[in-house]
């Protein structure tokens, strides 16, 4: 996939066709650097950007994740808040280079004092990579889990997605003030998940300033007059600011005879270990109790972990939360045992694991299981060219995907999970993941039920 500087076509599988016309690259980072094309199974909305960048879909350096969140930090000063941070050229640098510039070490001034929040699951570790570019803010991300003992303090629809609905876990306290907000997603294409989240918000906690982040801004202007529409109606202001602005046209819609995923033989026995994180580390995180309650009706009792911003986190938070990684990363990196190294995050438990990726070595790529059904078909510059499915471990009534594992690419994985489940409950997922990889290291952070 190679850009002209603002005008392509793309084509998606034969079947869909894709215009795009870039109008703002600030820091002029090619497109074909940020994402690439491929269909979604989905009535709604038949195409996806996989970005190249986020480590969702496609497997990463997770320094350029983290990067990522602070280049959106790093702009956002510039363009709304008018002010210089002095970390362009190194941030810009390290983002080519996939090496650390801050190393998640905060660079804006302590009067700047936002609420962020990330939107799950594909931007919860963004949101958080942006986050973590700050002295002085609160954080937290919306969830589509369902706790049992707790009401949500907000919720609000996000139409296009498989999974619509959006809780907000959180004390009332984080939003019950006057201070901005700042959402962040991947990808604007409508920005009706933004307009929903606000009037969500205002209707509760007024506020008079929201900003809306995102890597990608593809809104027609039929949809930024929805925000100037909206900003009338409430009397507020909102801001946007991406890496990429653009416009886009589809035509075709995706065929379901090109879904060319076919799943792999291999009866070899997989190499399986077991790491608690909860064990051998008992007083680094915090646990925040369920019960939960799945698709299916079961409840289930295995606490969350706070810090992974599903409840609030403030800054002082993120910094002992930065020093906990630094500890947890040494100790896993002890546990490497190949040259290759795959960490793969699972569904909305991304940032502790893109963070711990990081601290882990050489040789390492990351990325998550994701909700979202591709068409997967082994060609190139397409998104998705390996995949195959699974019920996740943790709801069994909840498909989950993985894509873009090539087979022989790894020596092993580390496969996260924020909460411990059953063995029996991961057998799909090892069995599918064991015909690419053959040593699979489970690291468990809190447990609670029976791995047996």
């Amino acid at each position: 996939m190679t850009f002209s500087k603002t005008k392509h076509s793309l084509q998606i599988l034969n079947s869909l066709s894709v215009e795009i016309d870039i109008t703002e690259n600030p820091y002029e980072i090619p497109a074909e650097d940020l994402f690439i094309m491929a269909a979604r199974i989905n009535k709604k909305r038949s195409f996806l950007f996989v970005s190249k960048v986020l480590g969702k879909h496609i497997p990463i350096n997770p320094q350029i994740g983290l990067l990522t969140g602070e280049l959106l930090a790093n702009r956002y000063m510039e363009k709304v808040k008018k002010k210089e941070t002095g970390k362009n050229a190194e941030l810009l640098s390290a983002f080519r280079n996939g090496t650390v510039a801050v190393n998640g070490s905060p660079f804006i001034d302590d009067e700047e004092r936002p609420v962020i929040i990330g939107f799950a699951e594909t931007a919860t570790a963004l949101g958080h990579a942006f986050f973590q570019s700050f002295k002085k803010a609160d954080f937290f991300h919306t969830t589509r889990e369902q706790l049992v003992d707790k009401d949500p303090v907000i919720t609000f629809e996000e139409e296009h997605s498989h999974a619509t609905s959006h809780r907000c876990y959180i004390d009332e306290i984080i939003l019950d003030n006057k201070r901005e907000i700042i959402l962040v997603d991947d990808e604007m294409t409508t920005g009706k998940t933004a307009i929903n989240i606000i009037r969500s918000i205002h209707a509760r906690f007024p506020r008079k300033v929201y900003t809306v982040v995102s890597i990608l801004d593809w809104r027609s202007e039929k949809d930024q007059k929805g925000f100037d529409q909206l900003e009338k109606e409430l009397g507020i202001i909102i801001h946007s600011v991406s890496l990429l602005k653009g416009r886009i046209r589809i035509e075709g819609s995706p065929d379901a005879s090109e879904n060319h995923a076919k799943p792999r033989i291999d009866e070899d026995p997989a190499v399986i270990s077991y790491i608690h994180i909860n064990k051998d580390f008992p007083n680094l995180l915090n646990q925040v109790a369920g019960p939960s309650i799945t698709l299916g009706g079961d409840i289930r009792h295995v606490p969350y972990v706070k810090e992974s911003g599903r409840f609030g986190l403030d800054a002082e938070g993120q910094t002992r939360l930065n020093q906990s990684l630094m500890e947890i990363g040494r100790f896993l990196s002890s546990k490497r045992d190949g040259q290759n190294t795959l960490c793969l995050g699972t569904g909305e438990f991304m940032y502790i694991p893109m963070k711990l990726a990081s601290l882990m070595g050489e040789g390492i790529k990351f990325h998550s299981t994701t909700r979202s059904p591709i068409f997967v078909k082994n060609e190139g510059n397409y998104g998705a060219q390996f995949g195959f499915s699974f019920p996740n471990p943790e709801d069994l009534d909840m498909a989950q995907f993985v894509y873009n594992i090539p087979e022989g690419c790894y020596d092993e994985v580390f496969l996260f999970f924020e909460r411990e489940t059953a063995s029996s409950a991961l057998e799909p997922l090892i069995s599918n993941i064991k015909k690419y990889i053959k040593h699979i290291k489970i690291v468990f952070f809190n447990g609670g039920e029976s791995n047996d």
